[in-house]
C-alpha cells in the first residue's frame, strides 16, 4: 500500500535547500536547484521521500527554466577551459586520419550489398548500396542533406532491403528522439513506393521474400496523449502490402489476448525463410529470453493467424536461427554460458530438441542461419572466435581462422546464400566488415571504407586483468594505455562501467579515446556483475536483488588500479551511461572519497519511480518492481538518488543526457542533480551538460558525439588538477 503527503521531512529539507545558493564556477554562477516540495510514499511500511517527485513534470515553465539555466552555466564553464578546444582539434585530427566506417552490412540474394557508411570528414551516417563487393557505391539516404534542408540532426535508425534488393524499407529519426517515419523506395529509381508511415520507433521491417509486402513495428494511434507508462505499451507488428496498398495490424499483445502476453511484450513477426510459414520471436521488454511462435504466413499478414507454440520462457532461448531444415536455438537452460540446441523444422517440438554445441567455458554470444551452415560467436575472456557446425546429422563444430584475435561480430547471413558477413575489431584495430567465404575457407576484407592512419596505432595497448571484489569473486578488467605508461600513480585514469541486461563491452577502437591515452590517459572498462562476460550467470549475479554487486564490483576496480600504481585517488573517475548510471551513481553515493569525479550520461538514478517512465515498465524484467517487496527494497538499494546523504562529501559530478531521450527521461539526471547540489550546497560542482538535438545517443552526429566527449574528458582533466585544463575567468 502506497500513500503520498507533504511531511515535517519534506518541511526541513525545503528549509535546508534554502541556504543554497548559487555556485559561482569558474566566474559563472550556477543556480542552486529550487525548494523541494517533498513527497513521501510508504512502501512495505517503508517511507521513502522523493523531495524533487515535481521535476518528474519537465514541461513545467519552472522546471524548464532551471534545466535551461543549468545547461547554459555548464557550457560556459566547460568553455573556459583552455584545453578543451585543443583536446576537440585533435580529436577531429584523428577522426579525419582514422578509417571510414561501413556499419550494418547486408547481402541480398542477388549479391547487391546495403550498408550505413561514414567517411572522414562526413557528420553522418549515409544509407550507400552496390552490385557486388567491387562496385560502384550509390548514395540512397543522405541525412546530412536533410539535417541542412530542415535545420535539424536527421539520422537513420534501421533499414531492411527486399531479398532481391530492389526495394528498402528505413526509418528515420529528428534531433534523437529514437521516434520517426519509415519510408520505401525502389533503390534504382530512388523512388517513393508508399507515403511515409509515422509512429515507427524502430520499424525492424521484414519483407515477404517475394518482395510483395513486409512486416514492420508501429505504436499504436495517440501513443503521445497517453500516461507515461501507456505509451510504449500495447505496441503492434503490422503487415504492410506495396501494391495493392494494404496495412493490417497482425500481432499484438491485445490483439492476440489468447497468448497472454504482458503489454510491453513486442512481437517481430517475419517469414520463415523458404517456406509459407511465419514465425513471431516475442520479446518481453528487456528480459533476455525469448518466446517463439509459428503459424501460417497468410493467415499473419490477415492478422488472422493461430499461433503456435514453440519456445516458452522456461526454456530459456534467447537467439533463433532458421537454416538447413532446422531450428536452432541458443539457450541457457541447463547451461549458464549457453548452449546450442536444435529440432527439425518440420516437427518443431523442444522435447525432440538435440544438443549440437553444449555449455563449456566458453560463453555462446550468437548464432546465426546460413545456407552452408550455423555460425557461432564465442567468448573466451576478451577475445572473441567464430565456428561453423554444417547442416548435417553429428555435426563437428569447425573453428574458422580470422585475420586477427579480438572481437568478431555477424552482421549478417541468410538461409539461402553460403557464408557470413563479419565485423572485425580490437581494442586497438579499428572495426572493418569482412566476408567470410565457404569455399575459400578465408575472410575476405570488403572494399566499403578507406584505410586510414589510426587503423591500428602501433603505440597503445590492452591489458587483461583479473580484480577481486568484495566478496571473493574476480572481475576481469581491460586497461587502456599508451605503451610507454610509467606505473607512478599519476596517471588521469577513467573506471567505466556498465553491468545489466547482459551486455558485454566487447573490443573496439575509438578516435576519441584514443586522444585520451595518447596525452597519457588511462581508461579502463571493468566487465562488472550484470553484464555478459560469463555467461547468463554473470547477468543474473547483477540484477534485481544481485544488483549491488554491480557497484561494488566497480569500487573493487578503482581500488585495484590505485593499489597498483595507475593512479591516485585525486586522479581517478568513474564513468557509465544509461543503466550504468546505476553503476556511477551508487559508486559515488557508498564510496566518495574514492574518485575525483564522476559522469553518468542519460544515467538512471530514481529506480523507485522508474516504472512511472514511458520505457520503465518494459524494463521491470532487469531491476524489478515496487509490487513485490524484496524487488522494492532492491530497487531502493540501487537508487542512487536516495542514497544521497546532506553534508556528505561527494566528488565533483557532470551529468550528460539528451532532452529528447524516449529510453530514459531527462528528469533521472534532474532529480539526481538537484539533491546533489541542494544536499552539497553546490561546494563541488554539479552541472548538467544538456544537449537539446539530441536523446539517448543513437543517431547523434560524429560532431555531436566528438563534442560530447571532449567535454566529457575535459571535465575529468579539470577535476584531477590536470593544469591546462583548469578554467580561466574569462572564456
Amino acid at each position: 500500500m502506497k500513500c503520498s503527503l507533504t511531511s515535517l521531512v519534506g518541511l526541513l529539507l525545503g528549509q535546508a535547500a534554502g541556504l543554497v545558493h548559487a555556485a559561482s564556477i569558474a566566474g559563472v554562477d550556477v543556480p542552486p536547484p529550487p525548494a523541494p516540495r517533498n513527497v513521501v510514499d510508504s512502501y512495505y511500511g517503508a517511507p521513502v521521500d522523493d523531495p524533487y517527485r515535481h521535476f518528474e513534470d519537465v514541461k513545467d515553465s519552472d522546471v524548464q527554466r532551471w534545466l535551461r539555466a543549468q545547461a547554459d552555466a555548464t557550457t560556459a564553464i566547460l568553455a573556459r577551459i583552455p584545453g578543451r578546444a585543443p583536446l576537440l582539434a585533435r580529436m577531429a585530427e584523428i577522426e579525419a586520419a582514422a578509417p571510414g566506417i561501413a556499419d550494418r552490412v547486408v547481402r541480398t540474394r542477388s549479391e547487391r550489398y546495403f550498408f550505413l557508411r561514414r567517411n572522414p570528414g562526413e557528420d553522418q551516417f549515409k544509407l550507400v548500396w552496390r552490385d557486388g563487393i567491387d562496385g560502384t557505391d550509390t548514395v540512397l539516404i543522405d541525412p546530412e542533406a536533410l539535417t541542412r534542408a530542415a535545420g535539424r540532426p536527421h539520422a537513420i535508425m534501421d533499414f531492411a532491403p527486399s531479398d532481391d534488393g530492389r526495394k528498402i524499407a528505413y526509418s528515420i529519426q529528428v534531433g534523437g528522439g529514437e521516434i520517426g517515419t519509415l519510408h520505401v523506395i525502389d533503390v534504382a529509381s530512388g523512388r517513393d513506393l508508399i507515403e511515409p508511415i509515422d509512429r515507427i520507433r524502430y520499424a525492424s521491417a521484414s519483407w515477404l521474400a517475394d518482395g510483395s509486402g513486409f512486416f514492420y513495428t508501429r505504436l499504436r494511434e495517440d501513443y503521445d496523449k497517453l500516461p507515461p507508462t501507456e505509451r510504449f505499451q500495447d505496441t503492434a507488428r503490422h503487415f504492410r502490402g506495396v501494391d495493392p496498398a494494404v496495412d493490417r495490424r497482425v500481432f499484438s499483445a491485445s490483439l492476440n489476448a489468447e497468448l497472454k502476453l504482458p503489454t510491453y511484450a513486442v512481437g517481430d513477426v517475419f517469414q520463415v525463410p523458404g517456406t509459407k510459414l511465419a514465425a513471431a520471436v516475442v520479446y518481453l521488454g528487456v528480459e533476455r529470453n525469448r518466446l517463439l511462435y509459428l503459424a501460417d504466413l497468410e493467415a499473419a499478414t490477415r492478422g488472422t493467424a493461430r499461433w503456435r507454440p514453440v519456445v516458452e520462457l522456461k526454456d530459456k532461448v534467447s537467439d533463433v536461427a532458421f537454416a538447413g531444415g532446422w531450428i536452432y536455438l541458443r539457450s541457457a537452460l541447463d547451461a549458464p554460458r549457453y548452449q546450442v540446441l536444435r529440432v527439425p523444422f518440420n516437427a518443431p517440438e523442444l522435447k525432440r530438441a538435440e544438443v549440437v554445441v553444449p555449455g563449456s567455458r566458453s560463453v555462446i554470444t550468437r548464432i546465426a542461419g546460413a545456407r552452408d551452415g550455423l555460425y557461432i560467436t564465442r567468448r573466451d575472456g576478451a577475445t572473441l572466435s567464430l565456428s561453423r557446425l554444417p547442416h548435417v546429422h553429428e555435426p563437428k563444430l569447425e573453428l574458422i581462422a580470422l585475420p586477427f584475435e579480438g572481437n568478431v561480430q555477424i552482421e549478417a547471413t541468410d538461409p539461402e546464400l553460403d557464408g557470413a558477413v563479419l565485423d572485425l575489431a580490437g581494442w586497438t584495430r579499428a572495426a572493418k566488415p569482412y566476408l567470410y567465404d565457404p569455399a575459400k575457407g578465408v575472410a575476405i576484407a570488403l572494399p566499403f571504407v578507406a584505410s586510414g592512419t589510426f587503423d591500428s596505432p602501433g603505440d597503445i595497448m590492452a591489458r587483461e586483468v583479473m580484480v577481486r571484489s568484495h566478496d571473493g569473486i574476480e572481475v576481469p578488467v581491460s586497461i587502456l594505455s599508451r605503451k610507454d605508461i610509467k606505473l607512478d600513480g599519476r596517471n588521469p585514469t577513467i573506471v567505466y562501467g556498465y553491468g545489466a541486461y547482459g551486455i558485454t563491452e566487447d573490443p573496439f577502437f575509438s578516435p576519441r579515446i584514443y586522444a585520451w591515452l595518447e596525452r597519457g590517459g588511462v581508461y579502463a572498462i571493468a566487465h562488472v556483475r550484470g553484464g555478459g562476460a560469463f555467461g547468463e550467470e554473470w547477468h543474473l549475479a547483477g540484477r534485481k536483488t544481485t544488483k549491488p554487486n554491480t557497484w561494488k564490483d566497480g569500487i573493487a576496480v578503482a581500488e585495484w588500479l590505485v593499489v597498483n600504481g595507475y593512479s591516485t585517488r585525486d586522479r581517478i573517475g568513474i564513468y557509465g551511461g544509461s543503466a550504468g548510471g546505476i553503476f556511477v551513481g551508487r559508486a559515488i553515493t557508498e564510496r566518495p572519497e574514492l574518485f575525483a569525479a564522476a559522469v553518468s550520461a542519460v544515467g538512471v538514478h530514481d529506480l523507485v519511480r522508474s516504472e512511472t517512465r514511458a520505457n520503465g515498465v518494459a524494463n521491470v524484467p532487469e531491476y524489478g518492481t515496487v509490487k513485490k517487496e524484496d524487488e522494492f527494497r532492491a530497487l531502493l538499494a540501487m537508487s542512487s538518488y536516495h542514497h544521497v546523504k546532506d553534508g556528505q562529501k561527494y566528488p565533483a559530478v557532470m551529468l550528460v543526457h539528451g532532452v529528447n531521450d524516449t529510453r530514459v527521461d531527462v528528469w533521472q539526471s534532474a532529480k539526481f542533480a538537484a539533491r546533489l547540489a541542494a544536499a552539497t550546497g553546490q561546494s563541488r560542482p554539479v552541472l548538467m551538460r544538456l544537449e537539446y538535438e539530441s536523446g539517448h545517443g543513437q543517431g547523434s552526429t560524429r560532431a555531436q558525439a566528438r563534442e560530447r566527449t571532449g567535454d566529457v574528458f575535459s571535465f575529468f582533466l579539470w577535476q584531477f588538477g590536470v593544469p591546462d585544463f583548469q578554467p580561466t575567468a574569462k572564456p
